[in-house]
């Protein structure tokens, strides 16, 4: 057994047949029919409708790129043509998914834990300093108070991947390049510092706030734990060398220039929308061509919030006002309206959803596909991805 292995994730593969049954989209397999209603790919059958499961999925990769709204990214006028035209017709397009909070921090805090945001991630957390509580967690499993850096007792999904013997990883674009900086891994200023990463300089374009591991101590306070997982993107391509070295889950990070938060960039490039579709199309094909995707992967890629609260801070999926803001998005309740690509063996290649999803609809949709308890507001927004994403089986390979 290797470090991204074990009983429990080899278990999680199935066979073709046992797939049918899970996704609940056909009757049985290679019958059944398909149609297009509402600008979703739907699955139709004769016999009576098995509930909707996610398929045994082993593999996520999450892509994060920064600050656009859904028509700049998707519309017809979009400058990233290979996100908005090519990946969609590889896989799913969702054209009501939102972010969940202003600014970007928030919302990297919200996918891999729940937590909504409070003064100081709105601020994208200047000052690297403790979330000091003021009360209990309240209901919904929120940690009540202001801060950046969360307590011991608040869990993030590492916590829930590892414990399950599932393994993750955070891939950081340039971190480290700047040893006076930050580490080449798990890259974070001293508690109570001001954050020297928060803007791109030549040569080194990471920053912390995009980087959601580095601000949970459960993460930090095991030094080789937080070095062995959230590490520089170049790491990315020797782990997808073969299923057994990919994690489980992985989360991607690119750096200030490649994930569209800057334009121009300080090297020159156009930075953008621009710069960001040539990192995909760097990135995506060597994810897509990994034996863990065509196993059963699962690549989502998606941004942090639209292009700023004065222009969109709408919301879905029940969202409201947290214990620690009364307004997640500064002048509304959300991160507004920034769309997603889903690319899958399990999912029908052009299809579209218009069902409403944000990201805590997304880290639930992860926590269902490995089987974990929900986490935060995960627990509170109505559904992760159900059929009208997971729209098709994937072709025997010979592999349960």
């Amino acid at each position: 057994m290797n470090k991204y292995t074990s009983p429990q994730n080899i278990r999680r593969h199935l066979t073709l047949i046992g797939n049918c049954v899970l996704l609940g989209l056909l009757a049985a397999c290679g019958s059944g029919a398909r149609s297009v209603e509402a600008g979703v790919v739907v699955a139709t059958s004769s016999a009576a409708p098995i509930a909707a499961k996610p398929p045994r999925i082993g593999h996520v990769f999450l892509l994060v790129l920064e600050n656009e709204d859904y028509e700049n990214s998707f519309g017809a006028t979009s400058p990233a043509a290979y996100m908005a035209k090519a990946l969609p017709a590889r896989g799913a397009l969702l054209s009501n998914y939102y972010g969940t909070a202003h600014f970007s921090q928030g919302n990297y805090i919200a996918m891999i834990s729940g937590q909504g945001p409070n003064p100081d991630t709105q601020s994208d957390c200047h000052d690297y300093v403790e979330f000091k509580a003021t009360a209990p967690a309240d209901a919904n499993g929120q940690a009540v108070g202001r801060g950046c850096v969360y307590a011991a007792d608040v869990p993030s999904l590492p916590d829930q991947l590892e414990q399950a013997g599932l393994s993750w990883r955070g891939y950081m674009e340039d971190m480290g390049n700047n040893p006076q900086r930050e580490a080449a891994s798990c890259g974070r200023p001293r508690i109570g510092a001001r954050d020297p990463a928060r803007k791109a300089e030549p040569g080194d374009q990471y920053a912390t706030k995009h980087n959601p591991f580095v601000y949970f101590h459960r993460v930090i306070d095991d030094p080789s734990r937080c070095n062995r997982h959230v590490v520089n993107l170049k790491q990315l391509s020797a782990d997808l060398a073969n299923a057994a070295a990919t994690p489980n889950f992985a989360f991607i990070t690119p750096s200030l220039c490649h994930d569209g938060h800057d334009s121009p960039c300080v090297d020159g490039e156009p930075g953008g929308l621009v710069s960001a579709d040539a990192f995909l199309r760097q990135w995506v094909p060597l994810i897509l061509d990994s034996a863990a995707f065509k196993q059963d992967g699962l690549l989502i890629v998606t941004f942090d919030e639209s292009n700023g609260p004065q222009t969109d801070a709408s919301a879905c999926c029940g969202e409201t006002p947290g214990p620690n803001a009364q307004f997640p998005g500064l002048s509304g309740r959300g991160g507004g309206r920034i769309g997603a690509v889903l690319l899958s063996p399990f999912i029908k290649p052009g299809t579209i959803s218009t069902k409403p999803y944000n990201h805590y609809s997304l880290l639930r949709s992860v926590e269902d596909i490995f089987g974990l308890p929900y986490l935060g507001y995960a627990a509170k927004t109505p559904a992760g991805f159900g059929s009208d994403v997971y729209t098709q089986l994937p072709e025997p390979s010979g592999n349960p």
